[in-house]
């Protein structure tokens, strides 16, 4: 197949549950994605999700929501500068560069739509949980079934709330278009395979068992390589751009978070974002500057530049091998900015995300998300029957404070046990860092409803 087929079938704009999407000039389907993603409450939510620092009492540090709003503008400007290439190279009629950049920004604006309460930590609480609890003991799970609790990914919970949780009664969930859903997904494998995977795609999963087929529809739709038939693809090529835009704004945002929050010298930031915009900085200009707030910002932006621009050069040097799946490996880290870049994520792993505010509060998340994973998979277990189980009138008051939609029909705990921990998960996930510890409060006594 030339490339310019295989494009073509990359831009995929079938929707998942719905067939072909109508789009129009004004407002194509990619650009429809964006929308639908904007007005989910699952996005919403993100406004009180840890980005860095958790809880944090400053009106000015990033959350979850923030992030994906930067990142999905990086996105947006990496994709139409990539696309403007690509169309060139291979003649594609009815493409436009917006196309690519509409589909990058609508992956970046969903990339964390999937994170727990606590950032990373809270990823780990649940793993922890499921693992140390003695519940997955209790039932016949596949190995692939248990993988997804003991290895619990909140890539893995952004597709299933995009493919299934939100919209629940269309078939797709908010029926995005396959090229969105494709290059949302970093990491396209199940949670368990008989053998690993190598390359940075491999590394972590991308879809539960229960949403394997939706992912399989998705692949199919786009034409992903596949690495091991039906189970296991290659990335998207454009997957590529969203990592680029996601690790872009993380670093170099957190970097300046934590230079306003006092974790980092102003000194250092400033150096470290001069190393990566290099050239780019108009040194002019900077000494014009003062303030040492918008000295960062305005090195922050030169920074973004630089690496879009490099990012951008490394992924048309290898489109070839990215789009024969021959590669697998970060594109800032064979660019030219690889090495600062390295130094940046090594102060932030020292200082930024060690700071003490921050892991005082994610230890913390330990409890919280422990103490509620245990108090609702109690109640749905003993509601279900399951022996051992005593369904008590705690049991039944906690059954309603669980919301219909993370039950079967009828309100019952679903009869499939595998289901019925996944939907628990759902709930304890979607929440908010005040919810969670709101919620564990009151459950817990600490604090009485007024």
């Amino acid at each position: 197949m030339s490339r310019k087929k295989v494009w073509e079938k990359l831009l995929s704009n079938e929707r998942l549950g719905a067939g072909r999407a109508p789009g129009s000039a004004e407002r194509t389907a990619f650009q429809q994605d964006y929308d639908r993603i904007v007005f989910t409450s699952a996005f919403r939510r993100m406004k009180d999700k840890t980005q860095v620092f958790p809880l944090s009492k400053s009106d000015y540090v990033r959350t979850r929501l923030t992030h994906s709003l930067e990142a999905s503008c990086v996105g947006r400007s990496l994709g139409a500068v990539v696309g403007r290439e690509i169309i060139a190279r291979h003649g594609l009629k009815d493409v436009e560069s917006g196309d690519f950049g509409a589909i990058v920004a609508a992956a970046c604006l969903a990339h964390d739509i999937g994170n727990p309460p606590f950032g990373h930590a809270g990823e780990d609480a649940i793993r922890e949980w499921f693992r140390s609890s003695g519940i997955l003991q209790r039932h016949g799970f596949s190995a692939a079934q248990k993988a997804d609790f003991e290895r619990y990914e909140g890539n893995a919970q952004g597709f299933r709330i995009v493919s299934r949780l939100q919209s629940p009664a269309n078939p797709g969930g908010l029926q995005l278009t396959s090229a969105v859903l494709a290059a949302f997904t970093k990491y396209p494998r199940p949670s368990q395979l008989d053998v690993e995977l190598e390359g940075k795609s491999g590394k972590k999963f991308g879809f539960f068992q229960h949403d394997a087929d939706n992912f399989a529809r998705v692949a199919t739709a786009t034409g992903l390589v596949e690495r091991i038939p039906g189970c296991a693809w290659r990335r998207h090529p454009l997957a590529f751009l969203v990592e680029v835009a996601d690790d872009t704004c993380y670093l170099i945002v957190d970097l300046e978070d934590a230079a306003r929050l006092g974790f980092v010298s102003y000194r250092d930031a400033e150096c470290l974002l001069a190393d990566l915009a290099g050239s780019a900085v108009n040194g002019e200009r900077l000494s014009r500057l003062h303030d040492p707030k918008e000295r960062l910002e305005y090195l922050r932006a030169k920074a973004i530049g630089c690496l879009l621009e490099n990012a951008a050069a490394v992924f048309l040097e290898n489109e070839r091998a990215i789009l024969a799946g021959e590669f697998d490996d970060e594109l800032l880290a064979q660019s030219p900015v690889g090495v600062p870049l390295q130094a940046v994520l090594k102060l932030a792993k020292e200082t930024i995300y060690t700071a003490r505010p921050a892991l005082e509060i994610e230890t913390a998340g330990f409890e919280v998300l422990g103490a509620l994973l245990a108090l609702f998979t109690h109640a749905v277990e003993a509601a279900a029957g399951v022996p051992g189980c005593r369904f008590t009138q705690r049991e039944r008051m906690l059954l309603k404070l669980l919301p219909p939609q993370f039950l079967a029909h009828g309100g019952e705990p679903d009869a499939d046990p595998y289901v019925r921990l996944l939907q628990v998960a759902d709930f304890v996930a979607g929440m908010t860092d005040s919810y969670a510890v709101d919620t564990y409060r009151k459950l817990k006594g600490f604090d009485l409803p007024a």
